[in-house]
């Protein structure tokens, strides 16, 4: 879970628009998202995302581990990208590197 990196408070979204919807510029100091998600997929997340707040770090967490996938990722936007499966260290280092 978050918490257990140190994240004190997180909001999770049931899907893709939902996690667009919830999102507002400023009230976020990160966001972590899927690729695979119903409704709208964690690029479009991203996307959409970036339209409004080019600064807030996302990073990408999925078990889509291709190359081109993360080349796709990374010209949607996103900060930083982990593949799953992955053990709290290694996100807790990823929370730290973009200032959480």
């Amino acid at each position: 879970s978050l918490t257990a990196v140190g994240v004190p408070e997180a909001v999770e979204a049931a899907d893709g628009q939902e996690a667009v919807d919830l999102f507002e510029p400023g009230k976020f100091d990160m966001v972590l998202t899927d690729w695979n998600m119903p409704n709208k997929n964690g690029l479009e997340v991203i996307q959409e995302i970036r339209k409004v707040d080019a600064k807030v770090p996302i990073i990408m967490v999925t078990t889509e581990a291709e190359k081109s996938r993360v080349l796709e990722a990374i010209q949607a936007g996103v900060s930083d990208y982990l593949v799953k499966p992955f053990n709290a260290d290694t996100l807790r280092e990823k929370l730290e590197k973009h200032g959480c």
